[in-house]
C-alpha cells in the first residue's frame, strides 16, 4: 500500500492537508431591524468527529464587537428573530436529536421548546410572537403485504424483506426513504405540543409568510396527483390557519416558491418561471397585488435567474440576489422603475470547490449584510451601507494569515468551437515564477447547470500548495450567463462543453508556464461526466480523475434518485425510446478510445451518480487494459466532502494519482 504524505512534507508556509479543520465560515444571516446587530451561523470543522459543528453568534455592525450566542461540539442553526426581537428561535442537536430552541436576548435564557421525533427544518415566527411554524416529516404508517407463518418464540430469522412501491425510494444524502409527507405544523413559543396545520399526500415546508390578519399563510407546494412524475410543478397556497382550507394562489406549470407577502400586506412577492421542459429557464420575480389579484413579473427583461428574495421595509421594491459571471449580486427591484445593484460581492458559502452563492438580510434602512468572501478567505460577515463594504468579521486570519496562498486571476476565452466567449479562473502556485515551467490541473465543476467563481476553494488550494497551476472554467451550459448560454448544451451534453475546456488549457500553454507533459484533469458530478468524456475524446492528459462520474445515461436515469426530473429534463424522452440519443451523450461509449490512466473517486452512498456508474467505467477501462483505479469513500453520499477527512483525502488520491503519472 502507497501512503500520501507528500503534503505533510511541504512547508508550513503553505496550506496542508490537516489545515481544513482549521477553516470557519458564516452563512445563515439574520439582521436586527436597525441594523445595528447580525446574527449568524458559525461553522467550523471538529477534528475529533471529522463533521461540522456549528453555533450562533452575533456581530455588532458598528464597533465589530463578536459575542457568542451558542456553543458546543453540536449543530446550532437556523437562527430566527422574534417580530419584537427579544428573542431568537433556532434549531439544535445539543440534546443528541434536532429539536426548536429560544433565546431570550436580554436575559441570555435558553429553553428547549420541542420534544420533536423527526427533526424539524423551515422555522418561522406568527406576527404576534406567540407561535413559531415548521416543517417535519410525518411517516405513513405502511403494513407488509406479506406475513411469514410459523415464527417459534425467541427464533433468530433473517431480518424482513423490503417491500418498496414508491417512485422515490432513495435519496441521495438520506439513502432509503421512509414512507411519509412533510407538513406544516405550529407550536407555542413558550413550549408544549406540536399542532399539525396540513394534511394529504403531499409534501408541504420550505418558505412560509404570513398575510397581514395573521390568520393565514402562504406556503409552496405540489399538490397534484402527479406530482411524483411532475417533481418541478409546485404553486402557491394560503392556509387558513383557522379552518386549515388549502386553497390554490397560482395555477401554471412551472415552480412557483418563495411566498413573501409586503410588510403592508397588499402584496405578494414569489418567483418562478413557465416550464418548458428545458435544462434551464431563467427563475423570474413575481408580484402579485392582493386586492385587485393582478400579477407582474419584474424581470421579463432580467437574463439570470433570481434567487433570494425579500421586502424592502416601505414595501416599495424587492431586493433579490442572482448569480451573474460567477459572482452572486445583490440587486433593489422597485414595483415600479429600474433595478439597481447594490453589490457584487456576496460570498459563496461553498467549502470545498469555488461554487458560487451566498447569503444576505436587509434592515429596515436598506442597510445589507451580506456572507463575504474572495479567493483567499471563506465567508465572512460583511456590511453594505451606503455603497460601501465593511467586513465584520475576520473568521479565518489565524488559520490563513500566516500561510502562502494561490493567487487567483480572472480570464475571458473565446471557445475554438464558435468563438462563444468562456470565463475561467487560473489559480497560481505560492512563488509562481512565470519564467518556469508547471505541472496544470484542469478542474471542471459538476451541474452541469451551475457556476464558479473567484471564490474560496480548499481542494484549489490544496491543488496549488503542490505545485499545480489549477484552471477552472465556466464552460457552456454553466449558468450566471443568461438562458441561451445555460441551454447550448439541452440534450446536449457533453458536447462543445469539450471544446470550451480544451480552449482554456491552450490558452495557458501558450504563455509560455505549463509543462505540457504534465497535463492532468479531475471533476466531480458533471465535472466527472466531462472528465470520462475529455479521456473518450483525448490522449493531451497525463492522468485523469473522474469523481462521481455519470457514465451510462440509461443506466443513470435508472437508478439515480430524483429519476423522473432527469428523464423529463435533460433527454428528450425515455431511454428505451432514444438509445441512440442516450448512448451518444455517455462515455461508456467511447472507452475503447481511452489510453489515460484514469482513477474514479466516488461515495459508496452516493444515490445521485450511484457507485455503478463508477464501476462500469472501472471495469470497461480493465477490460481495456487502461491503467485504473477506484477510491470508493465509506458511507459517503455525491457530497463526498461533507466529512472533512474526506475533503482531504480526495484531494490526497488525486494527488497522488496525478504524481504517479508525471512525467518527471
Amino acid at each position: 500500500m502507497v501512503s500520501f504524505s507528500g503534503f505533510a512534507s511541504q512547508p508550513e508556509s503553505t496550506l496542508q492537508l490537516e489545515n481544513v479543520f482549521d477553516l470557519e465560515y458564516a452563512n445563515q444571516l439574520e439582521m436586527t431591524n436597525n441594523g445595528k446587530t447580525v446574527y449568524f451561523v458559525r461553522n467550523r470543522m471538529d477534528i475529533k468527529s471529522d463533521r461540522k459543528v456549528s453555533n450562533i453568534w452575533s456581530v455588532d455592525s458598528d464597533s465589530t464587537l463578536l459575542q457568542p450566542l451558542t456553543s458546543g461540539v453540536h449543530m446550532d442553526y437556523s437562527p430566527v428573530l422574534s417580530p419584537d426581537e427579544s428573542r431568537l428561535a433556532f434549531i439544535s442537536t445539543r440534546d443528541g436529536s434536532s429539536q426548536i430552541y429560544i433565546k431570550w436576548l436580554k436575559t441570555g435564557a435558553v429553553a428547549k421548546i420541542s420534544n420533536l421525533i423527526e427533526s424539524p427544518s423551515s422555522l418561522h415566527w406568527s406576527p404576534n410572537g406567540k407561535q413559531l411554524i415548521f416543517s417535519k416529516f410525518v411517516p405513513a404508517k405502511v403494513a407488509s403485504p406479506v406475513n411469514l407463518p410459523g415464527k417459534p418464540e425467541g427464533a433468530d430469522w433473517a431480518d424482513p424483506a423490503k417491500y418498496i412501491d414508491e417512485v422515490y425510494y432513495r435519496a441521495d444524502g438520506g439513502g432509503y426513504t421512509k414512507p411519509g409527507f412533510s407538513h406544516l405544523f405550529s407550536i407555542d413559543a413558550n413550549g408544549g405540543n406540536a399542532s399539525q396545520l396540513t394534511s394529504g399526500n403531499f409534501n408541504h415546508g420550505g418558505a412560509i409568510s404570513f398575510a397581514e390578519d395573521g390568520n393565514s399563510l402562504y406556503f409552496s407546494s405540489n399538490r397534484y396527483d402527479e406530482y411524483k412524475l411532475k417533481p418541478t410543478n409546485s404553486e402557491i397556497y394560503t392556509l387558513d390557519l383557522t379552518s386549515l382550507t388549502i386553497t390554490a394562489v397560482t395555477d401554471r406549470v412551472g415552480p412557483d416558491s418563495q411566498p413573501r407577502v409586503s410588510p403592508n400586506g397588499r402584496y405578494l412577492a414569489y418567483t418562478g418561471y413557465d416550464d418548458k421542459r428545458t435544462n434551464y429557464e431563467n427563475t423570474q420575480l413575481y408580484i402579485r397585488d392582493l386586492k385587485s389579484g393582478k400579477t407582474t413579473s419584474l424581470t421579463t427583461d432580467f437574463d439570470r435567474s433570481v434567487g433570494q428574495i425579500k421586502w424592502a421595509d416601505d414595501s416599495k421594491g424587492v431586493y433579490f440576489s442572482y448569480a451573474s459571471e460567477g459572482q452572486t449580486v445583490l440587486a433593489y427591484q422597485p414595483r415600479n422603475g429600474k433595478r439597481k445593484v447594490l453589490t457584487e460581492r456576496i460570498g459563496s458559502v461553498s467549502f470545498g470547490r469555488p461554487y458560487s452563492g451566498g447569503d444576505f438580510d436587509v434592515s429596515e434602512d436598506g442597510d445589507v449584510a451580506i456572507t463575504f468572501a474572495d479567493t483567499q478567505r471563506p465567508a465572512d460577515v460583511a456590511l453594505v451601507k451606503r455603497g460601501k463594504t465593511q467586513r465584520l468579521t475576520h473568521l479565518n486570519d489565524d488559520a490563513l494569515g500566516n500561510k502562502q496562498l494561490a493567487k487567483v486571476e480572472e480570464i475571458w476565452l473565446k471557445s475554438s468551437h464558435d468563438s462563444l466567449p468562456i470565463q475561467g479562473w487560473v489559480a497560481y502556485p505560492p512563488g509562481f515564477d512565470s519564467k518556469k515551467k508547471y505541472p496544470l490541473i484542469l478542474e471542471i465543476h459538476g451541474g452541469p447547470v451551475a457556476n464558479y467563481g473567484p471564490h474560496f476553494s480548499a481542494e484549489v488550494q490544496l491543488f496549488a500548495a503542490k505545485g499545480n497551476v489549477v484552471l477552472y472554467m465556466n464552460p457552456r451550459g454553466s449558468d450566471s450567463y443568461g438562458k441561451e448560454f445555460a441551454q447550448t448544451i439541452h440534450h446536449n451534453y457533453p458536447s462543445n462543453d469539450f471544446d470550451d475546456l480544451m480552449t482554456g488549457v491552450d490558452a495557458l500553454i501558450a504563455k509560455g508556464f505549463i509543462d505540457e507533459s504534465n497535463l492532468f484533469v479531475t471533476g466531480g458530478s458533471g465535472g466527472g461526466v466531462l472528465t470520462a468524456w475529455i479521456v473518450g475524446h483525448t490522449d493531451r492528459f497525463a492522468a485523469a480523475v473522474v469523481a462521481k462520474p455519470v457514465i451510462n445515461w440509461i443506466s443513470f436515469v435508472l437508478t439515480a434518485d430524483f429519476y423522473p426530473f432527469f428523464a423529463d429534463y435533460w433527454f428528450p424522452g425515455k431511454p428505451w425510446d432514444h438509445i441512440e440519443h442516450y448512448m451518444k451523450r455517455s462515455p461508456i461509449s467511447y472507452v475503447g478510445n481511452v489510453k489515460t490512466p484514469t482513477m474514479l473517486l466516488t461515495g459508496e452512498a452516493d444515490y445521485r451518480t450511484p457507485i455503478s456508474e463508477t464501476e462500469q467505467f472501472y471495469q470497461a477501462l480493465k477490460l481495456q487494459d487502461v491503467d485504473t483505479a477506484m477510491v470508493r469513500i465509506p458511507d459517503a453520499s455525491h457530497g463526498i466532502t461533507k466529512r472533512p477527512s474526506n475533503l482531504m483525502a480526495k484531494v490526497a488520491y488525486i494527488q497522488w494519482w496525478f504524481d504517479k503519472h508525471s512525467n518527471k
